[in-house]
């Protein structure tokens, strides 16, 4: 008995990590939805809404080992196999590009949807983000990377951020590094961590034990170090030339892509750091993030991944960025929305019912919230956001102030 009342009193509780949003919250979250996919479509990005389940193994197709521990699993009772609830849409996207849509020329997507994660990681302060991205394929030049790094901008712009910093990286230069070092994919995955963290000493310890070449370990020790303003190009310049082509060519991409985002947006704040390898299991070039003051996790991110699309049939060249919608809002101070609207009191016979009725579709029409009051109702208007009402005055309806 004491177990069913328990269970009873906490029956209104949510799994840790998901939450719901009540008004005025969740209208503050729908006008800044609608804002965002608004701001795409000006940009030639089209909408898709992929499904929320799919197979297993399409919705992991080139993304590693972190998206699997983060995919939710279930088995189809239908076909027996195993499906997953979408943790990221971009896989999701690619496939759409690659084989649904299949174009010829560079396309342009955008979507915003909620998303289910095992665990709560990464910059969304929850298990159920709103997920809201774009994506552009079919397009290999750094003109495209600015694009995105704008709409980004923008983006987090639109969402009531004035000083934005972007930390730029390259995995290439990483890949390169690594090849070079002959490291095993355990070690590799290792190192990996390593300099997430910047953890030097473990870096030098791990190198000495599983690396013969002395340049490598060299280079790949000081990525550490190798980070801040432009300067810090000049700098990669001097101490990698030894690491070959690959990685010179990658500190070259940022630099073009750093002057043609400038000339794009102006006195952005851009910050190099070659040890940033957000998105690498799956990124192929450029990586970025962007970050507020105030918050020490990126509030958004994105990069180059060309290679997404070949398990589909078709490998184009592609590159994008995604945020968390209800990060984006519970950070901004601007998106704001107070409740405001009209009560509407009954009448007392059909001719003035008809006129009233039509007044209210005209207040509607024009943008209005009006809300008719229910006979029998005890509930003070105020608490649903009425601070007018309609009222007759010499035979015209006309909206007053709710005293």
């Amino acid at each position: 008995m004491a177990n069913n009342v328990s269970k009873e009193k906490n029956s209104w509780l949510l799994p840790e990590g998901i939450d719901e949003f009540l008004p005025p919250q969740a209208e503050r979250l729908e006008r800044l939805r609608r804002s965002l996919l608004d701001l795409y479509s000006s940009w030639g990005y089209e909408y898709v809404i992929p499904p929320m389940v799919e197979y297993l193994e399409s919705l992991l197709v080139g993304t590693g080992t972190e998206l699997e521990l983060e995919t939710f699993k279930l088995i189809d009772q239908k076909s027996g196999r195993l499906l997953g609830i979408h943790a990221d849409m971009t896989p999701q996207v690619a496939r759409i590009d690659a084989h649904r849509l299949n174009r010829e020329g560079p396309t342009r997507l955008c979507y915003l949807d909620a998303v289910l994660h095992t665990r709560q990681d990464g910059f969304s302060r929850g298990r159920c983000p709103l997920q809201v991205g774009a994506e552009l394929y079919g397009h290999a030049g750094i003109e495209s990377d600015a694009e995105i790094i704008h709409l980004m901008v923008e983006t987090l712009r639109l969402a009531g951020f004035d000083e934005i910093h972007i930390d730029l990286g390259h995995v290439g230069i990483f890949r390169a590094l690594a090849g070079r070092a002959a490291l095993t994919s355990s070690h590799e995955a290792l190192l990996f961590d390593a300099l997430q963290r910047k953890a030097k000493p473990e870096i030098e310890e791990l190198l000495a034990d599983v690396c013969d070449d002395a340049d490598a370990r060299t280079m790949l020790l000081a990525l550490v170090d190798l980070n801040g303003g432009r300067d810090v190009l000049e700098e990669a310049r001097r101490v990698l030339q030894a690491a070959g082509d690959v990685v010179l060519q990658a500190l070259d991409t940022l630099q073009q892509i750093a002057d043609y985002a400038e000339q794009r947006m102006g006195d952005i704040s851009l910050y190099f750091d070659l040890a940033e390898l957000r998105g690498y299991r799956y990124q192929t070039g450029v990586v970025f993030a962007a970050f507020v003051p105030g918050h020490g996790q990126e509030v958004a991110r994105g990069g180059r991944y060309d290679d997404i699309g070949s398990v589909f049939g078709r490998s184009r060249p592609a590159t994008g960025f995604s945020t968390d919608l209800k990060t984006l809002m519970a950070l901004s101070e601007t998106v704001s929305y107070e409740p405001s609207a009209i009560v509407a009191y009954p009448c007392d016979n059909s001719e003035q019912r008809a006129g009233l009725q039509a007044f209210i579709a005209e207040l509607r029409d024009e943008g209005e919230r009006v809300i008719e009051f229910l006979p029998g109702q005890q509930a003070d208007m105020g608490e649903v956001g009425c601070d007018r009402k309609i009222v007759e005055i010499n035979g015209q309806w006309q909206v007053v102030d709710l005293e």
